[in-house]
Protein backbone atom coordinates (compact mmCIF):
# COMPACT_ATOMS: atom_id res chain seq x y z
CA UNK A 1 0.00 0.00 0.00
CA UNK A 2 1.21 3.59 -0.80
CA UNK A 3 -0.08 6.58 0.46
CA UNK A 4 -0.01 9.62 -1.45
CA UNK A 5 -1.48 13.41 -0.99
CA UNK A 6 -3.19 15.52 -3.69
CA UNK A 7 -1.19 19.19 -4.13
CA UNK A 8 -4.68 20.71 -5.19
CA UNK A 9 -4.53 21.77 -1.40
CA UNK A 10 -2.34 24.96 -2.38
CA UNK A 11 -1.96 25.18 -6.34
CA UNK A 12 -3.21 23.93 -9.88
CA UNK A 13 0.61 24.64 -10.76
CA UNK A 14 3.06 22.98 -8.98
CA UNK A 15 6.43 24.73 -8.98
CA UNK A 16 9.81 25.30 -6.81
CA UNK A 17 7.52 27.44 -4.22
CA UNK A 18 6.13 24.57 -3.22
CA UNK A 19 9.32 22.15 -2.72
CA UNK A 20 9.02 22.98 0.94
CA UNK A 21 5.54 21.88 1.15
CA UNK A 22 6.55 18.63 -0.52
CA UNK A 23 10.05 18.14 1.25
CA UNK A 24 7.88 17.81 4.79
CA UNK A 25 4.99 15.78 2.79
CA UNK A 26 8.26 13.15 2.25
CA UNK A 27 8.70 13.90 6.40
CA UNK A 28 5.78 12.58 6.74
CA UNK A 29 5.77 9.55 5.57
CA UNK A 30 4.21 9.93 2.08
CA UNK A 31 5.50 7.93 -0.70
CA UNK A 32 3.97 10.46 -3.06
CA UNK A 33 1.87 13.06 -4.49
CA UNK A 34 -0.98 13.93 -6.98
CA UNK A 35 0.59 16.51 -9.74
CA UNK A 36 -2.40 19.04 -11.24
CA UNK A 37 -2.06 19.18 -14.73
CA UNK A 38 -4.08 22.54 -15.78
CA UNK A 39 -0.86 23.95 -17.68
CA UNK A 40 2.57 23.66 -18.55
CA UNK A 41 3.94 21.02 -20.91
CA UNK A 42 5.59 18.32 -21.13
CA UNK A 43 9.11 19.71 -20.44
CA UNK A 44 7.97 21.38 -17.56
CA UNK A 45 6.71 18.40 -16.13
CA UNK A 46 9.71 16.41 -17.04
CA UNK A 47 12.09 18.72 -14.95
CA UNK A 48 8.98 19.11 -12.41
CA UNK A 49 9.26 15.09 -11.53
CA UNK A 50 12.94 15.01 -11.37
CA UNK A 51 12.93 17.44 -8.72
CA UNK A 52 10.17 14.98 -6.92
CA UNK A 53 12.17 12.49 -7.66
CA UNK A 54 15.36 13.84 -5.71
CA UNK A 55 12.80 13.97 -2.69
CA UNK A 56 12.38 10.57 -2.69
CA UNK A 57 8.89 10.94 -3.82
CA UNK A 58 6.42 8.91 -6.34
CA UNK A 59 4.16 11.11 -8.79
CA UNK A 60 1.03 10.97 -10.24
CA UNK A 61 -1.23 13.10 -12.44
CA UNK A 62 -4.31 14.46 -12.31
CA UNK A 63 -6.53 16.42 -14.13
CA UNK A 64 -9.64 17.29 -15.35
CA UNK A 65 -12.14 17.63 -18.32
CA UNK A 66 -12.19 21.36 -19.06
CA UNK A 67 -14.55 21.83 -21.67
CA UNK A 68 -14.09 24.61 -24.24
CA UNK A 69 -13.98 22.59 -26.72
CA UNK A 70 -13.03 19.46 -24.63
CA UNK A 71 -16.00 17.18 -23.73
CA UNK A 72 -16.04 13.13 -23.99
CA UNK A 73 -19.65 12.69 -24.27
CA UNK A 74 -20.30 15.55 -26.47
CA UNK A 75 -22.54 14.84 -29.18
CA UNK A 76 -20.04 17.44 -31.32
CA UNK A 77 -17.38 15.14 -33.13
CA UNK A 78 -14.82 18.68 -32.65
CA UNK A 79 -15.33 18.70 -29.03
CA UNK A 80 -14.99 14.67 -28.95
CA UNK A 81 -11.84 15.00 -31.10
CA UNK A 82 -10.54 18.00 -28.43
CA UNK A 83 -11.32 15.67 -25.15
CA UNK A 84 -8.66 13.03 -26.95
CA UNK A 85 -6.61 15.58 -27.45
CA UNK A 86 -6.66 16.67 -23.85
CA UNK A 87 -6.41 13.13 -22.71
CA UNK A 88 -2.75 12.76 -24.75
CA UNK A 89 -1.83 15.91 -23.40
CA UNK A 90 -2.02 15.00 -19.99
CA UNK A 91 -0.77 11.13 -20.65
CA UNK A 92 2.46 13.32 -22.23
CA UNK A 93 2.62 15.37 -19.19
CA UNK A 94 2.05 12.43 -16.91
CA UNK A 95 4.83 10.39 -18.73
CA UNK A 96 7.29 13.51 -18.27
CA UNK A 97 6.30 13.62 -14.86
CA UNK A 98 7.61 9.85 -14.25
CA UNK A 99 4.35 8.73 -13.60
CA UNK A 100 2.75 5.54 -14.27
CA UNK A 101 -0.78 6.99 -12.90
CA UNK A 102 -2.99 9.72 -14.65
CA UNK A 103 -6.58 10.15 -12.92
CA UNK A 104 -9.32 12.34 -12.56
CA UNK A 105 -13.06 13.31 -13.58
CA UNK A 106 -11.62 12.62 -17.77
CA UNK A 107 -15.33 12.21 -19.09
CA UNK A 108 -17.27 15.42 -19.14
CA UNK A 109 -16.83 18.92 -18.91
CA UNK A 110 -17.24 20.03 -14.85
CA UNK A 111 -20.33 21.38 -13.94
CA UNK A 112 -22.33 21.66 -16.97
CA UNK A 113 -25.72 20.07 -16.93
CA UNK A 114 -28.26 18.82 -19.15
CA UNK A 115 -31.36 18.43 -17.09
CA UNK A 116 -31.39 14.78 -17.18
CA UNK A 117 -28.63 11.29 -16.28
CA UNK A 118 -26.10 10.19 -18.73
CA UNK A 119 -27.49 8.96 -22.17
CA UNK A 120 -26.82 5.77 -24.01
CA UNK A 121 -25.27 7.86 -27.15
CA UNK A 122 -22.84 9.56 -24.07
CA UNK A 123 -22.24 6.84 -23.13
CA UNK A 124 -21.02 5.29 -26.35
CA UNK A 125 -19.41 8.04 -27.22
CA UNK A 126 -17.12 8.41 -23.80
CA UNK A 127 -16.42 4.51 -24.30
CA UNK A 128 -15.10 5.31 -28.04
CA UNK A 129 -12.71 8.78 -26.68
CA UNK A 130 -11.42 6.63 -23.97
CA UNK A 131 -10.39 3.56 -25.54
CA UNK A 132 -8.57 5.71 -27.88
CA UNK A 133 -6.96 7.81 -24.89
CA UNK A 134 -6.28 4.19 -22.55
CA UNK A 135 -4.38 2.44 -26.30
CA UNK A 136 -2.44 5.76 -26.12
CA UNK A 137 -1.50 5.55 -22.70
CA UNK A 138 -0.44 2.14 -22.84
CA UNK A 139 2.02 3.23 -24.92
CA UNK A 140 3.26 5.61 -22.55
CA UNK A 141 3.04 2.79 -19.59
CA UNK A 142 0.28 4.95 -17.83
CA UNK A 143 -2.80 3.85 -16.11
CA UNK A 144 -5.67 5.79 -16.06
CA UNK A 145 -8.23 6.38 -13.69
CA UNK A 146 -11.63 7.99 -14.28
CA UNK A 147 -13.23 9.34 -11.08
CA UNK A 148 -16.99 9.67 -10.77
CA UNK A 149 -18.48 12.82 -8.84
CA UNK A 150 -21.16 13.97 -7.28
CA UNK A 151 -23.98 14.81 -8.41
CA UNK A 152 -23.73 18.06 -7.94
CA UNK A 153 -20.79 18.77 -9.60
CA UNK A 154 -21.59 16.63 -12.84
CA UNK A 155 -24.19 14.40 -14.25
CA UNK A 156 -22.28 11.80 -16.57
CA UNK A 157 -20.74 9.79 -14.00
CA UNK A 158 -21.95 9.67 -10.03
CA UNK A 159 -21.95 6.09 -8.97
CA UNK A 160 -19.42 3.20 -8.63
CA UNK A 161 -21.80 0.74 -10.73
CA UNK A 162 -22.24 3.35 -13.59
CA UNK A 163 -18.13 3.78 -13.43
CA UNK A 164 -17.30 0.10 -13.22
CA UNK A 165 -19.60 -0.62 -16.06
CA UNK A 166 -18.00 2.36 -18.20
CA UNK A 167 -14.32 0.69 -17.42
CA UNK A 168 -16.04 -2.57 -18.51
CA UNK A 169 -17.55 -1.44 -21.74
CA UNK A 170 -13.90 -0.09 -22.75
CA UNK A 171 -12.01 -3.27 -21.72
CA UNK A 172 -8.37 -1.67 -21.51
CA UNK A 173 -6.56 -3.09 -19.39
CA UNK A 174 -4.85 0.24 -18.04
CA UNK A 175 -8.24 1.84 -17.31
CA UNK A 176 -9.72 1.92 -13.82
CA UNK A 177 -11.76 3.92 -12.18
CA UNK A 178 -11.22 6.46 -9.26
CA UNK A 179 -13.16 5.37 -5.37
CA UNK A 180 -13.29 8.60 -3.91
CA UNK A 181 -14.84 8.38 -0.16
CA UNK A 182 -16.56 12.14 -0.72
CA UNK A 183 -18.36 11.43 -3.67
CA UNK A 184 -19.45 8.11 -3.10
CA UNK A 185 -20.20 9.36 1.03
CA UNK A 186 -23.19 11.13 -1.50
CA UNK A 187 -23.68 8.95 -3.41
CA UNK A 188 -23.66 5.64 -2.45
CA UNK A 189 -26.17 3.92 -0.04
CA UNK A 190 -23.17 1.91 1.23
CA UNK A 191 -19.42 3.25 0.40
CA UNK A 192 -18.36 0.25 1.81
CA UNK A 193 -20.47 -2.32 0.31
CA UNK A 194 -19.20 -1.32 -3.40
CA UNK A 195 -15.70 -2.17 -2.64
CA UNK A 196 -16.20 -6.05 -3.38
CA UNK A 197 -19.11 -5.52 -5.53
CA UNK A 198 -16.50 -3.54 -8.26
CA UNK A 199 -12.94 -4.02 -7.21
CA UNK A 200 -11.88 -5.76 -10.15
CA UNK A 201 -12.31 -1.81 -11.73
CA UNK A 202 -10.77 -0.01 -8.73
CA UNK A 203 -7.33 1.32 -9.49
CA UNK A 204 -7.00 4.49 -7.38
CA UNK A 205 -8.39 5.55 -4.09
CA UNK A 206 -9.14 9.05 -2.86
CA UNK A 207 -9.58 9.67 0.78
CA UNK A 208 -11.27 12.58 1.76
CA UNK A 209 -13.38 13.47 4.49
CA UNK A 210 -17.37 14.34 4.47
CA UNK A 211 -16.85 17.93 4.30
CA UNK A 212 -13.14 17.31 2.48
CA UNK A 213 -11.62 19.06 5.48
CA UNK A 214 -8.98 17.06 7.68
CA UNK A 215 -9.12 13.35 6.86
CA UNK A 216 -10.87 11.39 10.54
CA UNK A 217 -12.40 14.46 11.59
CA UNK A 218 -15.37 13.74 10.07
CA UNK A 219 -18.14 11.42 10.13
CA UNK A 220 -16.96 9.22 7.25
CA UNK A 221 -16.03 5.19 9.08
CA UNK A 222 -12.95 5.00 7.56
CA UNK A 223 -12.00 1.93 9.55
CA UNK A 224 -14.69 0.24 7.80
CA UNK A 225 -13.36 1.71 4.56
CA UNK A 226 -10.02 0.18 5.17
CA UNK A 227 -11.22 -3.17 5.80
CA UNK A 228 -13.12 -3.27 2.74
CA UNK A 229 -10.29 -2.21 0.51
CA UNK A 230 -7.99 -4.68 2.03
CA UNK A 231 -9.99 -7.44 2.48
CA UNK A 232 -10.65 -7.11 -1.59
CA UNK A 233 -7.27 -7.02 -2.10
CA UNK A 234 -6.44 -3.71 -3.08
CA UNK A 235 -2.72 -2.82 -2.84
CA UNK A 236 -2.36 0.39 -4.95
CA UNK A 237 -2.46 3.86 -4.03
CA UNK A 238 -4.78 5.41 -1.65
CA UNK A 239 -4.15 9.49 -1.86
CA UNK A 240 -5.87 12.35 0.39
CA UNK A 241 -7.66 15.25 -1.31
CA UNK A 242 -9.01 17.87 0.55
CA UNK A 243 -9.71 21.27 -0.39
CA UNK A 244 -9.31 25.29 0.97
CA UNK A 245 -9.95 28.23 -0.18
CA UNK A 246 -6.54 29.48 -1.09
CA UNK A 247 -6.97 29.14 -4.91
CA UNK A 248 -10.71 31.58 -5.57
CA UNK A 249 -11.15 29.39 -8.92
CA UNK A 250 -10.81 25.68 -7.42
CA UNK A 251 -12.82 26.84 -4.16
CA UNK A 252 -15.49 28.05 -6.59
CA UNK A 253 -15.57 25.03 -7.89
CA UNK A 254 -15.27 22.62 -5.52
CA UNK A 255 -17.87 24.63 -3.36
CA UNK A 256 -15.45 26.05 -0.22
CA UNK A 257 -16.95 28.62 1.53
CA UNK A 258 -15.50 28.26 4.91
CA UNK A 259 -12.82 27.30 6.60
CA UNK A 260 -12.43 23.48 7.16
CA UNK A 261 -9.31 23.33 9.03
CA UNK A 262 -7.17 25.32 10.91
CA UNK A 263 -4.21 24.60 8.43
CA UNK A 264 -2.92 22.55 5.97
CA UNK A 265 -0.33 20.94 7.69
CA UNK A 266 -3.55 19.12 9.95
CA UNK A 267 -4.80 17.65 7.05
CA UNK A 268 -1.49 15.92 5.29
CA UNK A 269 -0.01 15.13 9.11
CA UNK A 270 -3.36 13.87 11.29
CA UNK A 271 -4.41 12.00 7.69
CA UNK A 272 -1.27 10.37 7.45
CA UNK A 273 -1.62 8.78 10.74
CA UNK A 274 -5.07 7.84 9.83
CA UNK A 275 -4.43 5.85 6.48
CA UNK A 276 -1.12 4.48 8.20
CA UNK A 277 -2.63 3.23 11.17
CA UNK A 278 -6.07 2.26 9.56
CA UNK A 279 -4.34 0.03 7.21
CA UNK A 280 -2.16 -1.24 9.50
CA UNK A 281 -5.17 -2.43 11.97
CA UNK A 282 -7.78 -2.98 9.31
Amino acid sequence: MKLGFNMLLWATHVSDAHMPILKDIKATGYDGVEIPMFEGDPEYFRALGQRIRDLGLEAAGVGIMPGGGKNAVSPDAADRDGALAHLKWLTDCTEALGGGLLCGPLHQALGTFTGHGPTIEETERAVAVLKEASAYAARAGVQISVEPLNRFECYFLNTAAQAADLVRRVGAPNLGYLYDTFHFNIEEDSITAVIPQTIGQINHVHISENNRGVPGAGHIDFPAVFKALKSSGYDNWMTIESFGSALPDLAAATKIWRPLFASPEDVYRKGFRLMRDGWDAA
